[in-house]
């Protein structure tokens, strides 16, 4: 597997391993409804996440993505920024290759690049369906949040891990 910076070219694969992630990892936590709302605003690649130069994909058997994930310092619900401080942004695993290390592989180049750049904290906004990835990975939840898509709330998780 191979970990690498993400570019605009990378849009219509990565949308199609958010699509099939998504739609099927948060099934199990989520309302019909809500899926029916959100799905179509976050299984697209964002192309600010994609220019970043902190998103990345990972490929396997060549050119094929098998998962996606980044970090920012700034908050992803206001753009703020706090000193020392990395946000955890859009993580996905192809549905056919979660539990094979995609995630985990990313997260650790992620770590990496954030650390070298002065982040000791990472904060993620988890997914009920994500929470079990982060748990894993170190991160402890402190408090229940509701991520805001236009006009409807996503129930999440608010995590952290210092670095």
């Amino acid at each position: 597997m191979i970990v690498r910076p993400a570019t605009s070219k990378d849009e219509d694969r990565m949308t199609v391993v958010l699509e099939a992630s998504y739609s099927t990892l948060l099934r199990a936590h989520y309302t019909l409804s809500l899926l029916k709302s959100v799905l179509p605003v976050i299984t697209k690649a964002n192309s600010s996440l994609l220019a970043s130069g902190s998103y990345f994909v990972a490929q396997k058997n060549g050119e094929m993505i098998v998962g996606c994930g980044g970090w920012t310092p700034e908050r992803p619900d206001n753009g703020e920024q706090e000193e020392g401080v990395g946000h955890i942004r859009r993580f996905a695993a192809h549905p056919d290759h979660t539990g094979d290390g995609v995630g985990r592989a990313i997260y650790e180049v992620c770590e990496a690049q954030a650390r070298s750049g002065g982040v000791t904290r990472f904060e993620a906004y988890a997914t009920l369906s994500a929470v079990g990835f982060y748990r894993a990975l170190g991160f402890t939840s402190i408090e229940r949040i509701d991520v805001r898509f236009a006009s409807f709330r996503c129930p999440s998780l608010k995590m952290v891990m210092n670095i």
